[in-house]
């Protein structure tokens, strides 16, 4: 199976290209590859399939921050734009606007937004879920149409079929003439005279559906999963919007995320970072072993390489930071106090803290 082109190289254009630099691309390659210009060269057909493709994607900021942060995973199938129907006059007055025949365009239907929690463990290996969805669905019984069984809709008599009027209207200029959307249609050139009972002429019921959704490793809070075609289907047979998955992500009781690293504050006595130890962090793979050297220090920092969470995108992990946090108990004992008196009598003068501590501490643990 082929490997699908990064949509930003089909179009020739950077990761920070604007929505101006998008259209200018794409422009050029439709010209450049429209079958219609290459005699169904099936080659050309292809590559303006490509590039509807990557536009259709990039040109809609929803799609387009779905993609840059999932990549082709987060936009699915069918994220083409059609294109496939058009001729040239269409191609010039979608970017110049300008005269010819319009064109009928059904309702498409309402995108949708799902909330969905995660725990923080199933950002580290992904994970698959079912969510219940209630949209609008098309209507059983008239398949969408709006029409009651039997009968059809017709074409309008206000505009003809053509789904928009020409209006006329007197100024210092002369006669003025606006074409706008017919009144009566709403721009489909067909109305329905006979509605279907059950849905009441619109093509669509409420209905609700169970999906599974495909979770990858590395999604945080707010992340976004789109889910082609599963939104609200439009009026009358109009395509369905997606459906957005929005993605929330409970604390772990030990562990705190900070970009694809984790962070572990490790307790430890007096003792402890006096004389080192052997202890056990948690980590996101199980209990790790963590040699504490002698002398260590409030705030040291010790990095586990590789033991951090999956990047969305590439997939390769990042690292465990552990914080030592030297733990001071507040009551001692007489003899626990004449125990200290005296290995304080042998520790000589107190070292300064180093300039710079806290904000190097502030940075490790993310303290504002």
């Amino acid at each position: 199976m082929a490997v699908k082109r990064d949509y930003y190289e089909v179009l020739g254009v950077s990761r920070q290209a604007s929505s101006d630099e998008l259209r200018r691309s794409f422009r050029k390659l439709a010209m450049e590859y429209h079958p219609d210009r290459n005699n169904g060269d099936p080659n050309a057909s292809e590559r303006f399939k490509e590039c509807s493709e990557a536009y259709g994607v990039l040109s809609d900021p929803e799609k387009r921050r779905s993609y840059d942060m999932f990549g082709h995973a987060g936009v699915g199938a069918g994220a083409a734009q059609d294109f496939g129907d058009f001729g040239f006059g269409d191609i010039f007055n979608t970017f110049f606007g300008g005269g010819g025949r319009p064109r009928r365009r059904s309702t498409r239907g309402n995108d949708l937004r799902h909330d969905l929690t995660i725990d923080f463990e199933e950002t580290y290996r992904g994970v698959e879920r079912e969510i219940d969805v209630g949209r609008q669905a098309v209507c059983s019984v008239c398949a969408g149409s709006g029409a009651a069984p039997g009968t059809s809709s017709v074409t309008c008599g206000t505009c003809a079929g053509a789904g928009q009027v020409r209006r006329q209207a007197q100024s210092i200029f002369g006669t003025v003439v606006n074409i706008v959307t017919c009144p009566t249609c709403g721009g489909e050139g067909r109305v329905v005279k006979q509605p279907c009972a059950r849905c009441h002429g619109q093509g669509r019921t409420e209905e609700r559906k169970r999906l599974r959704v495909r979770i990858p490793a590395g999604v945080d809070t707010d992340s976004q999963i789109r889910l082609t075609g599963e939104g609200e289907v439009g009026l009358r047979g109009g395509p369905p919007g997606d459906l957005y998955v929005v993605i929330r992500v409970r604390a772990h009781q030990h562990l705190r995320r900070q970009d694809d690293d984790v962070v572990y504050e490790l307790h430890v006595n007096v003792v402890q970072a006096a004389l080192g130890d052997r202890i056990e962090v948690p980590s996101l793979d199980g209990p790790v072993e963590l040699v504490l050297p002698p002398g260590t220090q409030y705030g040291q920092t010790f990095r586990l390489p590789g033991r951090g969470l999956p990047n969305v995108r590439s997939g390769r992990r990042g690292q465990q930071f552990v914080v030592v946090q030297v733990v001071v108990p507040k009551d001692y004992s007489p003899e626990q106090k004449a125990l200290l008196r005296r290995v304080g009598g042998l520790t000589g003068k107190p070292q300064k803290v180093s300039k710079g501590f806290f904000e190097k501490l502030r940075d490790v643990i993310n303290i504002d």
